[in-house]
């Protein structure tokens, strides 16, 4: 019989030997353990002392009852204690991984908020936010530019009707930028003596202190892919949101973005998209008017020499070779990124889907991008008489398309409208780098050959191609499927 099974079967005085044994022992034991826990990271600093104690208990209680010191009792013991300690050991690293995760990522939203630009391409980008355009200066000036052009072409600031009569006081602008959008708004509900408050939220702070041009103004720094959004439930009568589709990609942060924006707009309250189609698209010759004498997109259409789009109205492929090239490749890195190459009639599709919202509307106004072939080919008569300058007029309803040669605003705001479409495809270059597979020498030639020919109008290079604009809104119900819950 060997010496442990007769220590733990021997009912008389432990002898120096047994105890020194059975010491020995737990210490072997205590340490292969404490050996293990160490292995771990930090956070299991609880876990690897309550294994510690546990041993020393454990030896506590061999040491007073000697007829479990050692032998398959103690085998036994041993076996039970560890399986309770792996036990432990499990449900407290997954809750510490869990936390360390959790820590981890508001660590990282929290260095990005701090820190939330980088130097790339010789341009200033958003860090670690897969957003394809920079946020310098230049583009910021390209999105105000664009957004003075739908003002423009929309003939208001906002194209919800409902806010002529039920002016909103609390608005949201969701991806503000610059914050030129909420600044012009407050111009036109001040211009009627209305007192509202702005609200402007962007993962970076780039718009200016709005306070001081009078504005009721409040800038929120948040990251709009982290549900959900820093506001109660219907907190806002009125939601603004533009040029978002480069930063949500189509599918479930899309829809969970419109479900947040529903959320903290309040019952009867209102939300504004504006955006505008990345790739370029030509109007056939002689457009058909659209079927409505609608006066608020009639008027603007003849005073800017503008185009209403219907859906269902006709098109074509842009003609120009860059301008085909750009789209190509636009879309090509577009579709990599899960992000639409024409938002508008994506978005109208969303708004019109979703049971909260009623009064859906949407207006899509194309802008040539130069003095159309037509307009060059017919007869330089101007309809002064019935003051309709646009093809899209209602006075061309009942009159031949005879079109006047263009003002000089009109002129400037196609020529306003190319700039902007040039400076995309500007900012978007390295993405199109990428597509095309070009290096940077042959893209600086493909740059130069594409803006020299349509800078210089004597080429008559543009034969219909236009940028167009989309503006979608609608009106929260009063009775929402959230309210029922």
């Amino acid at each position: 019989m060997s010496e442990g099974l007769i220590y733990a079967f021997y009912e008389g005085p432990k002898s120096t030997g047994q105890q020194a044994y059975t010491e020995n022992r737990l210490a072997q034991i205590a340490a292969q353990r404490r050996e293990r826990k160490y292995l771990l990271s930090d956070t299991n600093y609880i876990e690897r002392k309550s294994s510690v104690e546990s041993a020393d208990k454990y030896r506590d209680r061999l040491l007073r009852h000697g007829s479990l010191e050692l032998g398959d009792n103690m085998e036994i013991l041993i076996a039970r204690t560890q399986t309770s300690a792996a036990s432990a050991t499990s449900s407290i690293k997954s809750m510490s991984s869990d936390t360390l995760q959790r820590t981890i990522s508001e660590q990282h939203e929290h260095n990005l908020l701090r820190n939330p630009f980088e130097l790339r391409h010789g341009r200033r980008y958003l860090r670690d936010v897969p957003y394809p355009l920079p946020v310098d200066l230049a583009e910021l000036q390209r999105q105000s530019l664009r957004t003075l052009l739908g003002v423009q072409v929309f003939g208001s600031v906002l194209c919800n009707p409902k806010l002529d009569v039920d002016p909103p006081k609390k608005v949201l602008e969701i991806g503000c930028g610059s914050g030129y959008w909420s600044a012009i708004a407050h111009d036109h509900f001040a211009s009627r003596a209305h007192a509202v408050e702005f609200v402007g939220l962007d993962i970076a702070p780039l718009a200016t202190n709005l306070k001081r041009q009078g504005v009721d103004w409040k800038f929120v720094q948040h990251d709009l892919r982290r549900i959900p959004l820093p506001f109660d439930d219907g907190e806002f009568d009125l939601i603004m949101l533009k040029d978002l589709s480069l930063l949500l990609p189509v599918g479930q942060q899309h829809d969970k973005t419109l479900t947040e924006c529903i959320r903290i707009c309040k019952p009867g309250g209102a939300l504004e998209c504006w955006d505008s189609d990345h790739v370029i698209r030509s109007l056939l010759p002689n457009p058909p008017p659209p079927p409505s004498r609608n006066p608020r997109e009639q008027e603007p259409a003849e005073e800017t020499a503008t185009f209403a789009v219907q859906p269902g109205h006709p098109s074509a492929p842009a003609q120009n070779k860059y301008l085909q090239n750009a789209n190509k490749w636009i879309a090509e890195a577009l579709d990599r990124r899960k992000l639409h190459p024409t938002p508008c009639v994506r978005i109208a599709e969303m708004l019109t889907m979703e049971p909260d919202l009623e009064d859906v509307g949407f207006r899509r106004v194309a802008i040539p991008l130069g003095e159309l072939r037509w307009e060059k080919d017919a007869p330089k008569a101007k309809r002064i008489s019935n003051g309709h300058d646009s093809p899209m007029s209602v006075g061309s309803r009942e009159k031949p398309s005879y079109t006047q040669i263009l003002t000089p605003e009109q002129a400037a705001l196609r020529q306003t409208a190319l700039m902007t479409v040039l400076q995309m495809i500007e900012s978007f270059e390295p993405m199109l780098k990428e597509a095309s597979g070009k290096n940077s020498e042959e893209w600086s030639l493909w740059w130069a050959a594409m803006m020299a020919e349509l800078m210089d109008p004597t080429k008559a290079a543009l034969t219909g191609e236009c940028l167009e604009l989309g503006a979608c809104w609608a009106t929260k119900s009063l009775t929402s499927d959230e309210d029922e819950l």
